[in-house]
């Protein structure tokens, strides 16, 4: 699964009591990860820990000098797992700048494309992503089907549930391990003591699993109808990309409207009836998981999913620290000291000096790797030893903190701000598993909280169909709004900001237009809010803090930092992107 290295030497090849455990690559994410944990003594708990994105940020380069209305189209490809979220920050960023106001029409198709991403990206990643740390796939030969049976159906009532539908599941992963072609299920750490689940448990997941594969194409057909395509549908700087005109063969009409009904069902359907019930049952086994894998304590929203006041979001804007649910601290996207980003140990050069944070409106990127010439041991700790930046929040005090992004943090702040939906599944999960609502800051406790988003989501979705039915029938079918189009109706000199919630967290796109293009492009988004090095201070990023503490079984199979890392849904793709220094292609792909 992942390269293992134990090193007992320092950079400069002093001997040292402790141990340094590489994992490079983290797999079963978007792009490369590389985690070095430095161990006790006795190498089985984790002293402190280092993340680095091994590859280098390109996008914003790329964009300067572009029309903004192009920007989206570039940005998106940022990422194709993600595949609309950058879209989304990019146009709005623009709309921001130029201030756009949207129709309502506009507003609602973005809000069910944002959540069918999601929905979508939720399932996915607990399934095929995530999962696979908890559910050990060879066990499942030795399930009875019956008794899988029995327990699937105590849990919901998904009709794929009987007998025979889970002894054919089995049978299909029998010939997969007996022809020696695991193939999806390869290098696993299968039979690993961490893995507590019964043999009936793991087959229902790993036919979940299987079953999760056909939904998400049908689930990704909502992007298509509204936005054109999946992966990266179309987006447009004032609107929405498609027209309404129920009696058009091209536009979004009455036949696509259904079936987008349809696809809300069958979304709302998977998540009540197995992501639900299915987190549930895992959880129950590894309740243990719900004191590790915390680290800062500090959550961010940016907010999303409304219309056009930020008070209208379903989820609300602001930070939470050290755990304090009893206060929400405002933010402000253009204060120039409030959210910046550092590259102290980060492979980029600042004008100003690299301890020096950056306001995005001012971001730099200017390639400089310093690091040991690939492949190498260890990481270069003590000075720059990531492609990823470090974003902080300064505080109304003063303090910089690093904080944590995602479904755990919209969660808290949807439970803190008294979202009734959110505190009845929040209270009723921890009922279910005997737990106390501190286990929400913990590895168990963020993958539960992805869950639980995915439902609210969901659900959310018939909402907002509703209202955008509602509307065509009141003979409002407006999706664009084309005041100020034309570049000779901008200002001269302008910036803006657009910022939505992606699945894994809080997403903000930085624009400065000067004569019509593009001066500077920024992205800050959540994997490097997450995932970034530590600060001029020495403040670790979340990945970093999540670790510090974890004991291992085995450091040959380190299992314990897969689930940690896992929790958060790693996008290294998003956080930085692949650019060869001289401007080459590095690859060609022919499809016949």
């Amino acid at each position: 699964m992942s390269k293992i290295n134990l090193g007992l030497l320092t950079n400069t090849g002093e001997k040292i009591m402790s141990q340094r455990l590489v994992v490079d690559p983290i797999t079963r994410i978007e792009g490369h990860l590389r985690i070095e944990a430095q161990m006790d003594e006795a190498g089985k708990t984790i002293e402190s820990a280092y993340s680095s994105g091994t590859m280098v940020r390109g996008i914003e380069i790329i964009l300067r000098g572009r029309d903004p209305r192009d920007a989206w189209a570039f940005s998106q490809r940022i990422c194709g797992v993600c595949t609309l979220v950058h879209g989304i920050a990019s146009v709005r960023a623009v709309e921001n700048a130029l201030n756009y106001t949207l129709p309502p029409n506009a507003q609602l198709i973005r809000n069910l494309m944002i959540a069918a991403q999601f929905v979508h990206d939720h399932v996915m990643h607990f399934y095929h992503l995530h999962a696979l740390d908890w559910v050990d796939i060879v066990s499942a030969l030795n399930a009875n089907p019956k008794e899988t049976s029995e327990l699937a159906q105590s849990l919901s009532h998904y009709p794929k549930s009987s007998p025979g539908y889970f002894a054919d599941m089995q049978l299909k992963l029998k010939k997969f391990v007996e022809g020696g072609q695991l193939g999806i299920f390869a290098q696993g750490y299968w039979g690993h003591p961490a893995y507590k689940l019964p043999p009936e448990v793991n087959l229902m997941a790993v036919s979940h699993y299987l079953e999760a594969l056909a939904w998400q194409r049908e689930a990704a057909k909502l992007h298509t109808i509204f936005g054109g395509k999946n992966p990266h549908p179309n987006f447009l700087v004032g609107g929405a990309p498609s027209a309404i005109d129920l009696n058009s063969d091209s536009a979004i009409n009455a036949k696509k409207l259904a079936q987008a009904f349809e696809i809300i069902k069958l979304m709302r359907d998977f998540v009540e009836q197995v992501y639900v019930p299915d987190t549930l049952a895992i959880a129950g086994f590894y309740k243990d998981w719900a004191t590790q894998g915390e680290g800062l304590g500090n959550f961010m929203t940016y907010g999303d999913l409304g219309m056009d006041d930020p008070s209208s979001f379903l989820i609300p804007q602001g930070v939470i620290l050290n755990r304090d649910l009893s206060k929400i601290h405002a933010l402000d996207f253009n204060a120039p000291d409030q959210i910046q980003e550092y590259a102290s140990h980060s492979w980029y050069k600042y004008s100003g000096g690299k301890d020096k944070g950056l306001h995005p409106y001012d971001g730099e990127t200017e390639l400089n790797y310093t690091g040991p010439t690939p492949p190498y041991s260890q990481l270069e700790i003590d000075k720059e030893y990531s492609w990823l930046k470090s974003p902080r929040w300064k505080g109304p005090d003063g303090t910089i903190h690093a904080v944590e992004v995602g479904p755990l943090a919209r969660v808290l702040m949807l439970y803190a701000t008294g979202h009734e939906q959110t505190k009845a599944l929040v209270d009723y999960t921890l009922q279910t598993l005997e737990l106390p609502i501190d286990a929400l800051f913990s590895t168990l406790g963020r993958t539960a909280a992805r869950t639980l988003e995915t439902k609210i989501i969901a659900d959310s979705m018939q909402t907002w169909y509703e209202k955008l039915i509602t509307n065509i029938k009141a003979g409002d079918t407006k999706t664009f709004n084309e005041q100020l189009w034309e570049p000779s109706s901008w200002p001269q000199q302008t910036k803006g900001v657009g910022y939505t919630e992606a699945p894994r967290g809080a997403l903000a796109h930085w624009i400065v237009i000067e004569n019509g293009k593009i001066a500077n492009y920024q992205a800050v988004v959540p994997s490097t809010w997450n995932a970034g090095p530590r600060d001029a201070n020495g403040q670790p990023g979340a990945y970093e803090a999540a670790l510090k503490g974890q004991v291992l079984h085995d450091a040959e199979q380190p299992i314990e930092i897969l689930r940690t890392i896992h929790s958060f849904d790693p996008c290294i793709a998003c956080a930085v992107h692949l650019l060869d220094a001289q401007g080459e292609d590095m690859c060609q792909v022919k499809v016949c």
